[in-house]
């Protein structure tokens, strides 16, 4: 039930049932008058309905905002995302997470033009969309009032919001009366799946919960190579032809989905301390990380990839909990996008059932000497007899501490 007074408040809203039943509830329990955002993620669905559905539940026109944010998106959060080659526990390239903070962003930028008062969004009491909303919220706009549905009213079961539904004329669809099989997230860079016929982590996904991807052994029996340009640590064209950053990241999701790469089955760590099974498809992200990592490992120092690689697990950690606001993620944007400067140049990349492998990379700023690497005699001078005064020197702590235990 309502507990402080809302005059105006900025719901995030997909036009689903649940994004419906809530806006609903917003104007019986808080007498708000509600204003909607629907963003284009990339998502893969059509959302210009949305508009025609919160016209029917009594939204005022000009308080409805539908914006294509595909391209910012990529540009401003997930390329940024991946020049730190951000992976959480090792697998998961953090698709849901990396789009909480810019629908955030736009409703409370919405807030500020309407007057709005409040934001509120449709994510449970359980999960991590929560906390990754309101950080977001909080971080923007300190004094913003948020409101949590799902933490706050009194509905005790799926029937009950029908029932709710169903007494408000809000229209439902015939596959929401039965429980779903499982419930679905997705944008441009990935689709993530959970709960239900999914939650037995013994049990291995069924087929049918794929949605962007085909099967590894249902792709073709002959590779793909391509290449893939970049400059400054982010892709800019593929095949030598120049795209925008969600048009990359698309045509990345076609070459993944046709090759089945990018299916991922994991177990992860949630933020509000509960272990949780989830099937993701990250088909471009997953070419992406592994083609920037190619030309990093031609164009970055050793002790500057070194260190990036020693920030990435905080880095992902921050991203996957919801402070992509907070003062030491952009510390630590600062440095990664230093380190980018020079991550100019090409790689080749060949994708084969389910695999990517990068089979070349050249670069205009590369640190590969051949002379240097040789096996045969280099135009550079380089002593071997060093290597023993180097070693020696290296050693000297292991000798030190061998030679104490031998006495001892």
């Amino acid at each position: 039930m309502a507990t402080k007074p809302v005059k105006k408040v900025v719901l995030a809203y997909s036009g689903g049932l649940d994004t419906s039943i809530i806006l609903k509830w917003l104007q019986t329990e808080y007498g708000a008058e509600v204003v909607t955002f629907t963003a284009d993620l990339g998502q893969g669905e059509e959302i210009e309905p949305a508009r025609a559905k919160a016209l029917a539940a009594g939204v005022k026109p000009e308080n409805i905002f539908i914006e294509d944010v595909r391209e910012e998106f990529v540009r401003d959060y997930v390329f940024p995302m991946f020049r730190a080659n951000t992976v959480y526990e090792g697998q998961y390239l953090l698709g849901t997470s990396i789009a909480r903070p810019l629908i955030a962003k736009k409703q409370i930028e919405i807030a500020r033009k309407v007057g709005a008062d409040a934001v509120s969004h449709g994510a449970t009491g359980k999960g991590n969309d929560q906390v990754r909303f309101e950080l977001g919220y909080y971080a923007l706009e300190p004094d913003i009032h948020v409101i949590a549905p799902w933490r706050e009213w009194d509905f005790k079961s799926r029937e009950a919001l029908l029932e709710f539904a169903e007494k408000h004329q809000i229209q439902i669809a015939k596959d929401k009366r039965g429980e779903a099989p499982f419930s679905v997230d997705a944008n441009l860079l990935h689709s993530s799946s959970e709960g239900k016929v999914l939650e037995d982590p013994a049990v291995e996904a069924p087929e049918f919960v794929h949605m962007r991807t085909i099967a590894p052994e249902d792709a073709p029996d002959k590779p793909h190579v391509f290449t893939i340009d970049f400059e400054r640590g982010d892709a800019v064209a593929i095949d030598g032809v120049a795209m925008s950053p969600a048009t990359i990241l698309t045509k990345l999701n076609e070459l993944g989905h046709d090759n089945g790469v990018g299916r991922l089955d994991l177990v992860e760590n949630r933020f509000v301390g509960m272990k949780s099974r989830g099937v993701y498809e990250t088909p471009g992200g997953t070419i992406l990380l592994a083609a920037h990592r190619g030309i990093e490992s031609i164009t970055l120092d050793r002790g500057a990839m070194h260190l990036k690689d020693e920030l990435m697990p905080k880095y992902a950690s921050l991203v996957y909990n919801g402070f992509w606001f907070a003062p030491e993620r952009e510390m630590l944007q600062a440095a990664i996008d230093y380190s980018q400067a020079k991550v100019t140049g090409q790689v080749r990349v060949k994708l084969y059932k389910g695999n990517v492998t990068i089979i070349g990379r050249e670069s205009p700023y590369s640190l590969y000497d051949q002379d240097l690497v040789t096996f045969e005699e280099g135009k550079v001078a380089y002593d071997h007899r060093d290597a023993g005064g180097f070693i020696k020197l290296n050693a000297l702590r292991l000798r030190v501490l061998a030679k104490r235990d031998k006495r001892g």
